[in-house]
């Protein structure tokens, strides 16, 4: 029939008007394509304070990460085809792989997570930055996107959260297996919190689990609980004829409660209304773009430059630990998608002025704080409070201190002191004087090495040239460290009765990652 009528209207009107009604149709689809009411975004000028004065450079600025123009990204494995996702949530539930796990357990986690709905909408709400990176990295991989949730469970979507165990960031890493995925953990920077890197490190890790062991809910149990542990509970299984599946597996409580609450809040996004909870809506595009960094840069000033405030800031780089990004330590920093644009043409507007007022020094010697602020000409106190130096403690020799940057220490930080900067701290020691004599034979030097000291020292300390003669009893005066009384605490019976109470008071082993 459609046809049969365009071959009349073609014989009536001709092929001018046919062109006449294409292009109409062009241009009312262009129309449907730009949301209509969409206010303009607002403009802002950012100047570094104290810098000489620069052309400003009016940018937009929306601290909204909603970018219209962005086409909506379809998943490709999608059955509905060319039907786009409305938002995370939908493509969340889209990609569930996993075997659903249904006992008393789920049950009891779903009344747990329903009867909180202020937890629940803290925790949706601190995910919206995330939850579209790691959905990406998911489905880049081939991976179930209930993974995604996770991060709920782990640390409720917290990058800054630090376990009693010491597993910190959204995929709670413990130190060890942090650097055997390649997480830099350093002076400057921690990331176990990064969201790109801990993201990476946690999925190369549950893909490797998964290949393990065949079951994504021994994969799950064994990143919690451990490899080894899990490997060793179902060798026991199979010695007993008992079957191998998670469920049936001897776990710690931690563990055996580990995959049901992941199931619960899998199946609260998956019907959040049969749980009577609102899931806010996050978008389904980057909350984020990644901003390459090639010159040391203040927090301070990234923050200024970009227009955002330095909580959003620290919730898109929580691995960063100091006032100073070290650009050959970190190469790349993220911001809000829209705030990106703006921290570029500002960055550029900079271009011939310096951005870090901090940069990294190495202590040559072991010493104390007064004398490296002094040496610095920077106030002692400040010093101390942005290294975390407790009174009555000396920086050892090699230690890296974050200090002033001036003169000497205006260049960039190199990339072999940003990756491996440390602090080692030493107790201050406290001298007091003491006399000794000389034997038939001693020099400085001799009774120096007897008392611990140096030639040099022992000259200085009785004024005297360091290959001046000694007499047999002469006496010199010696500077050695004067050392507290010790408290002698009285070792525990070993009664029944005892070895009891240490029993009661002894700490639980946590399970460790």
């Amino acid at each position: 029939m459609i046809s049969r009528l365009s071959t009349r209207v073609c014989s009536t009107v001709g092929r001018p008007l046919l062109m006449g009604l294409g292009l109409c149709l062009t241009l009312w689809l262009a129309g449907c394509a730009t949301p209509a009411g969409v206010p303009a975004a607002p403009t802002a000028t950012v100047a570094i304070a104290n810098s000489p004065a620069v052309t400003p450079i009016e940018t937009p600025v929306a601290l909204d990460p909603v970018a219209t123009e962005r086409p909506v990204l379809l998943k490709p494995q999608s059955s509905l085809g060319l039907t786009p996702s409305m938002d995370v949530w939908e493509r969340i539930r889209r990609g569930f792989a996993m075997p659903d796990l249904d006992n008393e357990l789920v049950r009891n986690r779903e009344q747990w997570y329903a009867s909180r709905p202020d937890y629940m909408l803290r925790m949706t709400e601190r995910s919206r930055p995330y939850l579209f990176h790691i959905v990406e990295e998911l489905e880049r991989r081939k991976m179930p996107t209930e993974l995604a949730l996770l991060p709920f469970i782990e640390s409720a979507f917290n990058p800054q959260a630090v376990s009693s165990a010491n597993a910190a960031g959204m995929w709670q890493f413990m130190p060890a297996t942090g650097k055997y995925f390649d997480l830099k953990q350093n002076l400057f920077r921690d990331d176990r919190r990064d969201v790109l890197e801990s993201t990476r490190a946690a999925l190369d890790y549950l893909q490797k689990l998964y290949n393990m062991f065949g079951d994504w809910h021994l994969a799950l149990a064994a990143y919690n609980w451990g490899e080894g542990s899990v490997g060793r509970a179902l060798a026991r299984n199979k010695s007993l004829g008992k079957p191998l599946n998670y469920s049936d597996l001897n776990m710690p409580n931690e563990t055996r409660f580990y995959v049901p609450k992941l199931q619960a809040v899998k199946n609260i996004v998956a019907q959040p209304e049969a749980f009577n909870t609102q899931l806010p809506l996050i978008q389904n595009h980057p909350y984020f773009k990644s901003i390459p960094i090639e010159r040391d840069i203040d927090v301070a000033v990234a923050v200024k430059l970009a227009n955002v405030s330095l909580e959003d800031f620290k919730a898109l780089n929580p691995s960063m630990k100091r006032p100073v990004i070290l650009a050959a330590g970190t190469p790349q920093i993220l911001l809000p998608w829209d705030n990106a644009t703006v921290f570029e043409n500002n960055l550029q507007a900079h271009a011939n002025l310096p951005l870090a007022t901090w940069t990294a020094w190495q202590a040559p010697r072991t010493m104390k704080p007064e004398e490296v602020a002094q040496q610095l000409n920077m106030p002692v106190d400040q010093l101390r409070s942005v290294n975390g130096i407790p009174p009555k403690m000396m920086v050892k020799a090699g230690s890296t201190l974050l200090v002033h940057r001036k003169g000497q220490l205006d260049n960039d930080v190199t990339g072999h002191l940003a990756d491996n900067g440390h602090l080692s701290l030493a107790p201050e020691i406290v001298l007091k004087r003491i006399s000794v004599k000389a034997r038939k034979g001693d020099s400085l030097a001799s009774l120096a090495a007897r008392h611990g000291a140096t030639a040099a020292n022992m000259a200085s300390w009785n004024k005297l040239k360091i290959n001046s003669p000694l007499s047999a009893g002469q006496a010199l005066d010696i500077l050695v460290p004067s050392q507290a009384p010790r408290r002698v605490t009285k070792a525990p019976g070993k009664s029944p009765q005892r070895q009891a109470v240490a029993a009661q008071h002894k700490p639980p082993v946590k399970a460790k990652r």
